[in-house]
């Protein structure tokens, strides 16, 4: 399992959406997260397969960021949002296993033919029938 640095990783309190009541202008509950992906200390294999994720939360510039804001104390957000970021990062070290392309058998490639025949044939009998 990778490690991510914790001075890697910038963490700026932000104030939540939604409603929060009498408190929701005072307090930031929620964490902002930013990883640069380019300026970290992963491995560089690593770093190609994280910046070629399909992922919203990764900039063009190879920047990473996530917003947690689901529960109401600030330091479980810390915690969701550095969860969040560790999974995005175990899920790009994982090496996929390269794929063998396959080929049918012949028994296979014959009862697809046959298939085709015996279909052909149930239209064929749907014609018109000529004297």
């Amino acid at each position: 399992m990778i490690r991510i640095r914790p001075e890697e990783v910038e963490l700026v309190p932000i104030r939540a959406q939604g409603a929060g009541g009498q408190n929701v202008n005072k307090v930031s509950n929620a964490i902002h997260l930013r990883f640069d992906v380019r300026a970290s200390s992963l491995p560089e294999a690593v770093k190609e397969r994280l910046l070629r994720l399909p992922d919203q939360r990764i900039s063009a510039d190879g920047v990473v960021v996530i917003k947690a804001q689901q529960h109401r104390s600030l330091e479980k957000n810390r915690d969701e949002a550095l969860a969040r970021l560790q999974a995005l990062v175990a899920r790009a070290a994982a090496v996929p296993r390269p794929r063998r392309p396959t080929k049918p058998t012949k028994a296979a490639q014959r009862r697809r033919v046959e298939s085709k025949v015996r279909r052909g044939q149930l239209k064929a009998q749907r014609r018109r029938v000529v004297d």
